[in-house]
C-alpha cells in the first residue's frame, strides 16, 4: 500500500494548488483525491507533478510497511 505524500509537499511548495491544477489540467478535486491517495496521478503527471514540487518521483508516495 502507498501513501500519499503528496498534500505534504503541496504545502511547502512555491506554488499554489491552482498552478499546479492549471498546469497538469486538473480539477481541484483530482488534485484533493491525490493528496488523499484516493486516487493517483497517471505517470506522465506524476513526473510532472514531481517536476513541479522539486522531487523525485519516489518522494510522492511512501510504502506502508505494515503489510
Amino acid at each position: 500500500m502507498l501513501n500519499s505524500r503528496i498534500g505534504i509537499l503541496l504545502r511547502t511548495s512555491k506554488y499554489r494548488r491552482e498552478f499546479i491544477q492549471k498546469e497538469l489540467g486538473i480539477s481541484a478535486n483530482t488534485l484533493s483525491n491525490w493528496c488523499t491517495g484516493k486516487t493517483y496521478p497517471t505517470i506522465d503527471k506524476a513526473f510532472r507533478l514531481a517536476e513541479l514540487l522539486e522531487v523525485k518521483i519516489e518522494e510522492l508516495y511512501e510504502r506502508d510497511t505494515e503489510e
